[in-house]
């Protein structure tokens, strides 16, 4: 199948460009999880994508902006069969669906999704931008699933703003531990404390960019089938 072969060659240039790792705090989950990551760069979801261990790729999906990945013909392809995202339109007069909806379907198949809460690529100075409130709602309508916070180190070197080219550079994938829903907590707290574990980790990355690689092998989760191929991610999170 085409899709097949060019996911797996999203994989191979991935791997040869940067070299991505992914380092975790503990084993993969097991059931339907939600990575919550920065996103600096169109490569972002590519990068995830690529650090997750085999088994887990192939019941992974981005969540991309409709506005970017449905424009044409071609682009609505890669988007749709390739990547296999769940396309949302970011201009809620335009929606024809639920975004909840849409991203809960996933999680009900068992399946895992990639959300960038921030909502954009982070074009700014700052670290990371404020989280919007789609990563909130859809961990309230589906607890079942687990939240796991990630941090991508270097992609913002790999693929700068405007460049269309990727530099080579080294690139690692931080994967924290699950973050737990407290009961009473306000969208606001929430939040907050999703951004803060997401940035932990940056703190993580910078303390430890000097050490010599070491990759942490996760555990292998029992049960999935070992098929290596699967899904990236661009754009939102930034469902109201």
């Amino acid at each position: 199948m085409v899709e097949r072969l060019l996911r797996n060659l999203l994989l191979l240039l991935a791997h040869l460009l940067t070299g991505v790792r992914g380092l975790w705090a503990s084993a993969p989950p097991q059931g339907p999880t939600i990575y919550f990551a920065n996103h600096v760069s169109h490569a972002d979801f590519v990068m995830l994508w690529a650090a997750l261990p085999s088994v887990l790729r192939e019941r992974t999906r981005p969540v991309a902006g409709a506005d970017y990945w449905g424009r044409g013909r071609l682009r609505r392809y890669i988007g749709e069969q390739v990547v296999r995202a769940v396309l949302i339109e970011r201009d809620a007069a335009a929606r024809q669906g639920d975004p909840i909806q849409m991203m809960g379907d996933v999680l009900r198949a068992e399946q895992n999704l990639i959300l960038f809460p921030e909502g954009t690529r982070n074009r700014s100075d700052a670290v990371l931008l404020p989280f919007r409130s789609g990563l909130y709602h859809l961990a309230q309508a589906h607890p079942e699933a687990t939240l796991i916070p990630a941090w991508m180190d270097n992609l913002h070197r790999v693929l700068p703003k405007g460049a269309i080219v990727p530099v080579p550079l080294l690139c690692t994938v931080r994967f924290g531990p699950p973050l737990q829903r407290l009961a009473g907590e306000s969208k606001v707290e929430f939040l907050d404390r999703a951004r803060q574990a997401v940035l932990a980790l940056r703190e993580d990355a910078v303390a430890h960019r000097d050490d010599p690689p070491e990759v942490l092998e996760p555990q292998p989760v029992s049960g999935a089938e070992t098929n290596p191929i699967a899904t990236p991610s661009s754009e939102p999170g930034d469902i109201a």
